[in-house]
């Protein structure tokens, strides 16, 4: 059985070197999800310990908690006299069809809505279910995608390995990099403390692997500004992904707008971005574009379904892939369930985020060293396929949370008081801090502290 952690090390072209995952026990799963989220943080936790060694010469060490790391792969903020708003649309999630199972993806006011122009206005999921039920799953799937909605038909490993789509992502590596031949040597700014500080960070990511491969980085000093579109919300998520990170909003349709983005991208040392594989050519933003404006950029991206095959430009999230690649139709065998039956976490979503943070230090190592800037492309369906070929997952229960897993800084937050949980990641045996600022949310102007 391939070993999650040497897979990924040997993707981002980290050393072998074993990492230590401390106390016991595993969420429940058809799958390792608890091995997959020890192990992409401590390629994360690698990669830092990498920058500090090639920097400052000294090679800290770097070790993972199984309970916190499994914690952390759902929510770590812990509200107090409050409640984070509900996490799914009031239609979204599982529906039976006259053939099997599908999933539609409603959180955005904008995907409800064509979810409703293909079936009709529905108030709640009782009339939602009674429609889906007349269709068939493969040909409801299609009509919503071309309505331009988000929803996918539960598939088992074994067909989408015969899916045109599953084949061209088993071509894909888990981290493919590009690296560019312009740029110049800059100067290390960050210390042991903040390896990052200094840095800065252009965040185009929503729900949920780009915000927290950007909190991540504001965690080790970076500076994050987030930029989202006018009228985006995501409320169940805020207080968990925009930790220590200044966000503002930008409509790149508006030509006052690009010329705040083009110069903000000129200024900045990493862009993450979460669009669709076509979205920033389309907004005159591609590939070739970002270089000319910042030729020593690092330049890291994700999306859904990966960036080859006919659905590389499909909308997708954490819970599609999960019902594209299998995921959903093993847990159902797993569990002998008569529904669905996804991970107990977004684990896909969570893991890809700290693989993108890696991704980034992995390439900003390379920038102080030669001057050379670079990309890497991920996506939520290779790294399913990652666990996927991991192999079973166990039955076994972590440990109850308790009050020595919390932070005892009281963290202010624009919704209420709340603590957060202690960092799953040590590196040189002391926790990262992640007692950042809170998320500075509003109508802020979009530029750098």
């Amino acid at each position: 059985m391939t070993d999650l952690l040497t897979s990924i090390q040997a993707a981002l072209g980290l050393p072998h070197t074993p990492i230590p995952f401390t106390a016991q026990g595993a969420l429940p799963s058809a799958f390792a999800v608890t091995d997959l989220a020890c192990a992409s943080i401590a390629a994360a936790g690698q990669a830092v310990s990498e920058l500090l060694q090639q920097q400052t010469g000294h090679l800290p060490a770097v070790e993972v908690d199984r309970r916190l790391a499994s914690f952390w792969f759902a929510t770590s903020l812990r509200p107090m006299g409050w409640e984070v708003p509900p996490l799914w649309d009031a239609v979204a999630g599982d529906y039976a069809t006259r053939d099997g199972w599908i999933r539609l993806h409603t959180n955005a006011p904008h995907h409800r809505a064509a979810a409703e122009r293909v079936l009709g206005a529905c108030a709640d999921r009782a009339a939602m279910a009674a429609k889906v039920a007349q269709w068939t799953s493969a040909d409801l799937e299609q009509a919503l995608v071309e309505a331009k909605g988000c929803a996918a038909e539960m598939r088992s490993w074994a067909q989408w390995q015969q899916h045109p789509q599953g084949m061209a992502v088993n071509a894909e590596p888990l981290v493919h990099v590009i690296h560019s031949q312009a740029g110049n040597v800059s100067v290390w700014q960050g210390s042991a403390a903040q390896p990052l500080a200094g840095l800065k960070v252009l965040d185009l990511t929503r729900v949920l692997a780009g915000p927290t491969a950007s909190r991540f980085l504001a965690g080790l000093g970076a500076n994050v500004l987030r930029i989202d579109p006018p009228g985006w919300t995501e409320p169940g998520v805020v207080p968990e992904v925009t930790l220590g990170k200044r966000c503002a909003r930008l409509d790149l349709h508006v030509p006052a707008d690009r010329a705040v983005f083009e110069n903000l991208l000129k200024d900045a040392d990493i862009l993450l971005h979460g669009y669709r594989a076509d979205a920033l050519e389309h907004l005159g933003f591609g590939a070739e574009r970002r270089r000319q404006l910042a030729p020593a950029l690092i330049d890291v991206c994700l999306n859904a379904y990966g960036w080859s095959g006919p659905w590389q430009n499909r909308r997708g999230f954490d819970s599609l892939v999960q019902m594209s690649s299998g995921i959903a139709e093993a847990g159902q065998r797993w569990k002998t369930a008569d529904k669905p039956t996804p991970l107990p976490v977004q684990a896909l979503d969570h893991a890809t985020g700290y693989l993108l943070a890696a991704s980034a230090m992995r390439l900003l190592t390379e920038r102080l060293k030669t001057g050379r800037g670079g990309a890497a492309r991920l996506s939520l369906a290779r790294t399913a396929k990652l666990l996927i070929e991991h192999g079973p997952g166990t039955s076994e229960a972590l440990r109850a949370e308790d009050a020595q897993d919390q932070n005892s800084v009281l963290e202010q937050t624009p919704w209420g008081p709340a603590h957060r949980l202690l960092a799953p990641l040590k590196i040189s045996g002391a926790p990262l801090q992640w007692a950042l600022p809170a998320s500075e949310l509003g109508a802020h102007r979009p530029q750098w502290f």
